[in-house]
Formats: structure tokens, C-alpha cells, sequence
């Protein structure tokens, strides 16, 4: 059945010959890993280290998670299909579908209907003090966009993200309302300023996490000096709580201590006879933290920040469920193939090439055994690759497929002949023209004349 076939393709390497015994299988594995722990040595020697793509994003494009490169996708979770992932994952990319023209923006970023992969949120912002009570910037119109969130703010702490989709500010949908009536409605609004706010999943694929910045008092773990401290603590999107001495040394001192929160225990406790006393006590280790706030609605803000860096919520990538759905598919009923056709591949350092039946759709390929194979052996997701036609060995014609990074690995394919060979560069040169890196996203969109509101 289905389920018995698709637990079998999961123990496949990628792209590899079916009829490969798994001894060749593995030392085929183990030479690439050994390769790449090498490369990755060097690289540490190196003062710029890294690919050309994140030198250029900035810390708040993306979360740790995503900026991470995945090893093949041996270590992936679409390993499960052979998926090669790394470069997908090295950078934020936006998909902008066959809306190529210089003129026009991506479409999470453009001025078109906002897309159907968007998380809904609400977000509520206490005002504060000065000029710009609320601590964020929005520019452009249908759709308004938060372009900026100040430090420390409590924008920041309500979990408002640079990139945000305006949807309705206290009550009222500003999806199709011109950039200036938003802005009245935040400023003649009550203290509490409430929004919904809308997030791509395909640039942020995790729910973002509100931050929390204040001072507690942490209880000493010495056995010598027994009491509490207080301390400057910051719990940050990532879900780890760090704390310093004072609140000046933050972003200017190293943290005391930083704490992941994910999987931790946290509560009120009323053991220590003090109120407002909460714990924590971290999935790792066996240590516990006691920390007291000045007030119960303090202590509540915090358990609240806490509860849901403690249980975040993870989701892919929409388009790597689309992939993924996709190769459970027979080859021909993936909808609207750019291409499809014969390839060979290269194995490997070897002069062996393996016949694969590939379907081309939306940035990538797709690898079947035959035509009437079913599910995908495995696929490669084409982000930043280059495509040329090159002489390789005994073939006079051969498409590269090369990566942005010498760290990622080039492939070689190969078709029944030289015009289909010119036919797969063509549409493999168009597919791969439809994702953009997100850095470059938005600088394209900021050089646009700008309507902005400090707010």
C-alpha cells in the first residue's frame, strides 16, 4: 500500500540507484560527510567564512532556526523523501511566482491582495511615553506594512515583527484603507492599542514569540550567600531568557546566564512563603530558578511571555508542504509542470549516470525511478543555483547546476540529447528565476517612494 511504499522511499539516500547495495549506499554518505566536516575545518581558518547570501541578512531577517544549513538533507526533517535542502535553508527566500519584471515587487511584499499563506495574530500594544508612544514604523498602503520596531519598546514585547501585515487596527479593517486614516485610527484610539497583524509563513515559517524585559529578583543558588538579587531580565524571540546585573549592560555586556525556556516547567510557587514567587525549571539539568516580581500583574506578564517560549509552535515552510505533498503524487499528476522528461544524473565522484524521470515545478525537480513510479525518490529545491551547459567526461553536453557557495554541491544532469539538454536549461533557468533571496526582496520594495508613519 501507500503507506508501506512511502516508509520505504524513506531510507533511501538522495538520489541514489535503487539497485545500490546499502554498504555503497552508506560509504557514499560518509564521503560526503567526511568532505564536508574538511571544508568546514578550513572555513573556521577563515576571517569571512560563510556564503555570499547570509554575509548580506541582517540578524532580524530570519530566527536561528532558519538560518541554519541543512547537511544534504540527510539531517532534515524532508530527509523522509531525499530531499537536498541546504542552500533553501541557508537564506529567507520569496517566491514571486512568474512575476519576473523588474518593475513589479514579490508578492508578499507587493501591493497586490495579500496571499492565502498568512498567519493571523493579535497584538496589543500598551502606549508609552514621548513622540512615538507605541515604538514601531509603518510605511506603504494595501498593504501597510511595520517596517520598523524599536528596542526595548513595547511594540517589541507584544512580539510586533519587522515585516508585518497590517489587517485591523482597534476593530477596524485597514486591509484596502489608505496608509494616513490607519495611522488616525492607532492615534485617536484608547491606551491600549489593539491590532491584527498578519505574518508570511514563507518568511516567517515559526509563530513569532513576544519578547519581556524587566527587573526581578532572582533567588541566589550559592550555599554560601543565600538570598535575592535583582537582575535585568530579557526573554528574547528565540525563547532564551538571558539576565544581567543591570539594565544598562544589556547589548553592551556578555549575559550572566542564558537560559533556554523550551520545554521547561514553569508556575507559581508558594513554598518560600514570599508572593508573587514563580519558578522555572529547565527541560536540561535538574536546577530550578525562583524568581519574585513586584506585583501579581508582573508576575502574570512574565508567565505569559514564558508559557510561550515554553511551547512554541513550529511549522514549516508552506512551501515545503507543498513539496512534500508532491511527492506522494505519480509524476503526472503534479499540476502545471514547467518540464518533464528523461534526465540522467551524475553519482557521485563516479563516471556512472542513473535515469530518473523528472517533473520541474516552481523553483524544484522532482526525481522518480520511471513514469509510473510512485512516490518521488527524492527532489532538489534550486534556490540560488546557477545553470549552464558544460562537457563533462565523455558527454559533450551536460547541464551544472551549480550552488552560490562552493560549500553546497554542484550537480550534474544530463538529457537524451543535446536539444532536450537546451530545453531542460531554459525552463530549469526560469523556475529557479522565480524565488528572490528576501534580502534582496526588500531592498527592491524600500527603493520605492515611501509613505511612512512613526508611530
Amino acid at each position: 500500500d501507500l503507506k508501506s511504499e512511502v516508509n520505504k522511499t524513506r531510507k533511501l539516500p538522495l538520489l541514489k540507484d535503487t539497485r545500490a547495495s546499502d554498504s555503497s549506499q552508506e560509504e557514499a554518505i560518509d564521503q560526503w560527510a567526511r568532505r564536508r566536516k574538511q571544508f568546514k575545518d578550513s572555513k573556521k581558518c577563515s576571517s569571512t567564512g560563510g556564503s555570499s547570501i547570509n554575509s548580506t541578512i541582517t540578524e532580524g531577517s530570519m530566527n536561528s532556526e532558519d538560518a541554519r544549513s541543512i547537511d544534504l538533507g540527510l539531517h532534515s526533517e524532508n530527509d523522509d523523501r531525499g530531499f537536498y535542502t541546504e542552500n533553501f535553508h541557508s537564506a529567507s527566500w520569496v517566491f514571486r511566482g512568474d512575476d519576473v519584471s523588474p518593475n513589479n515587487s514579490p508578492r508578499c511584499l507587493s501591493k497586490r491582495p495579500r496571499p492565502v499563506a498568512i498567519r493571523e495574530r493579535t497584538v496589543k500594544i500598551a502606549k508609552g511615553t514621548g513622540n512615538y508612544p507605541w515604538g514601531f514604523r509603518i510605511q506603504f498602503s494595501k498593504p501597510i506594512l511595520v517596517t520598523e520596531v524599536d528596542t526595548n519598546s513595547t511594540a517589541e514585547e507584544a512580539g510586533l515583527q519587522v515585516g508585518d501585515i497590517l489587517i485591523a487596527v482597534n476593530g477596524t479593517d485597514v486591509t484596502s484603507m489608505p496608509h494616513s486614516e490607519a495611522a488616525n485610527l492607532a492615534r485617536k484610539g484608547p491606551d491600549i492599542l489593539t491590532m491584527v497583524v498578519g505574518s508570511d509563513i514563507s518568511r516567517y515559517p515559526n509563530t513569532p514569540r513576544p519578547t519581556c524585559r524587566g527587573y526581578l529578583h532572582k533567588r541566589t543558588q550559592s550555599a554560601i550567600l543565600k538570598g535575592w538579587r535583582k537582575r535585568w531580565f530579557v526573554l528574547k524571540h528565540n525563547g532564551h531568557l538571558h539576565y544581567y546585573k543591570h539594565k544598562k549592560d544589556e547589548g553592551k555586556c556578555r549575559p550572566l546566564e542564558v537560559t533556554k525556556l523550551e520545554g521547561a516547567e514553569i508556575g507559581v510557587d508558594t513554598s518560600l512563603g514570599k508572593p508573587f514567587v514563580f519558578k522555572c525549571i529547565p527541560q536540561s539539568g535538574n536546577r530550578i530558578f525562583y524568581f519574585c516580581a513586584t506585583s501579581n500583574q508582573e508576575m502574570k506578564r512574565w508567565l505569559e511571555a514564558m508559557d510561550k517560549a515554553v511551547h512554541p509552535v513550529h511549522q514549516n515552510h508552506v512551501w515545503v508542504d507543498v513539496t512534500l505533498h508532491n511527492t506522494t503524487l505519480p509524476p503526472l499528476a503534479i499540476k502545471n509542470p514547467e518540464c518533464l522528461g528523461l534526465l540522467h544524473q551524475l553519482e557521485g565522484n563516479k563516471d556512472v549516470w542513473v535515469q530518473h524521470y523528472c517533473i520541474l515545478k516552481d523553483g524544484c525537480l522532482y526525481f522518480y525511478a520511471t513514469l509510473r513510479s510512485t512516490p518521488a525518490q527524492g527532489g532538489l529545491y534550486l534556490q540560488g543555483y546557477i545553470v549552464s551547459e558544460q562537457s563533462l567526461g565523455s558527454k559533450r553536453s551536460v547541464i551544472e547546476l551549480k550552488p552560490p557557495s562552493e560549500e553546497f554541491k554542484t550537480f550534474y544532469l544530463c538529457a537524451e540529447n543535446v536539444n532536450e539538454n537546451k530545453r531542460w536549461i531554459t525552463a530549469l533557468k526560469a523556475s529557479i528565476n522565480k524565488w528572490l533571496p528576501l534580502h534582496q526582496a526588500i531592498q527592491d520594495f524600500m527603493n520605492r517612494p515611501l509613505e511612512e508613519t512613526r508611530m
